[in-house]
């Protein structure tokens, strides 16, 4: 039995989820082959990786959303066109993909099935929860960058029968958990110079800030700006107030598993952070649009708030896989 797991390797949340879902498949008695494709992830996988492509990345901006030019200059079509072509997907009796685009398009074209296990699945389900404002250009990028034929998803509730709650991975539930007196802050689609404007005008609070765009650590008064290791970042949230971050997936899933204070704001122009920001909003989580001045009394507000939103995100990961593996293979 030969199996191709397949991960977007944009952002750090496909990745974090696969670290626990790949010993899951190992122990499984079957031969496992992992591709992973894109750019702009700051976690590794320990494991073999036999397919590492390029992809088709999003590359995140500093001004709040993602960089368009940026996304259009490295999106290679030809290159594109041609890990596509030469991916061996009918080799494997089953292709199991988190987002991930190349294998995606390999088995659609050679109609092969591709089975989704990710979020974004989640997201495009009529179930789960959407922003009030429509975006069919941002829905339909996301239903063709990676198109499978059966769905399995993750989302902050189990919304009908194939959506499960998050998977949080060991690092997260074996973590010690307490308040201390710091914020952690994760926002990769700003630049720390637009971080350090805003925060450093909410005085007696001490913020730890992880940068995409930083390589030592910076300590300005009040905020220390630190580069992304997965160890630090655990610890950080593990021992916080309270957890500043977009409106990704996996870090404010972990953030409500951790029973922290949680305040999002999701990247412009990317549907599916506000279809998250959405989902969360309806839980009670705080949302605010930008990182700009005007928000800056909600932000204050937050700070002063014990509110904790409860969540039963319990360890089922392993069910899951049995189900998709019995039910697909």
């Amino acid at each position: 039995m030969k199996i191709l797991y397949a991960i977007q390797g944009t952002g750090n949340g496909h990745l974090s989820r696969a670290r626990d879902i790949i010993p899951i498949l190992q122990k499984k008695g079957i031969e496992l082959d992992i591709l992973v494709s894109g750019t702009q992830a700051d976690i590794n996988l320990p494991f073999e990786i036999k397919y590492h492509l390029k992809g088709l990345s999003f590359i995140f901006g500093k001004k709040g959303g993602v960089d368009i030019w940026k996304t259009y200059f490295k999106a290679k079509t030809m290159r594109l066109h041609k890990e596509i072509s030469n991916l061996p997907v009918e080799n494997y009796d089953l292709v199991i993909n988190d987002f991930e685009p190349v294998s995606a398009w390999a088995c659609k074209l050679k109609k092969i099935p591709c089975v989704s296990l990710s979020h974004q699945s989640a997201v495009l389900s009529p179930n789960a929860p959407k922003p009030k404002k429509k975006d069919p250009v941002g829905k339909l990028i996301l239903k063709k960058y990676a198109p499978t034929s059966k769905q399995y998803g993750f989302h902050f509730k189990a919304y009908q029968d194939n959506i499960f709650t998050p998977v949080i991975r060991q690092d997260i539930r074996q973590t010690n958990c307490r308040n201390g007196e710091h914020y952690t802050v994760y926002l990769p689609s700003y630049d720390d110079e637009k971080i350090l404007n805003i925060l450093s005008k909410i005085k007696n609070v001490t913020w730890e800030v992880f940068s995409k765009h930083n390589k030592k650590t910076v300590v300005n008064k009040n905020i220390t700006i630190r580069p992304i290791t997965n160890d630090a970042f655990v610890s950080s949230m593990a021992t916080s107030k309270g957890i500043l971050c977009g409106a990704g997936f996996e870090t404010p899933a972990e953030a409500l598993f951790m029973k922290k204070k949680l305040l999002v704001i999701p990247m412009k122009g990317q549907y599916e952070q506000q279809c998250n920001a959405a989902a969360l909003k309806e839980m009670g989580v705080p949302v605010i649009k930008t990182l700009k001045k005007k928000y800056l009394k909600t932000i204050v507000d937050w700070i002063a708030s014990d509110t904790i939103i409860e969540v039963n995100y319990p360890d089922i990961t392993e069910q899951i896989i049995d189900q998709l593996l019995k039910e697909n293979l």
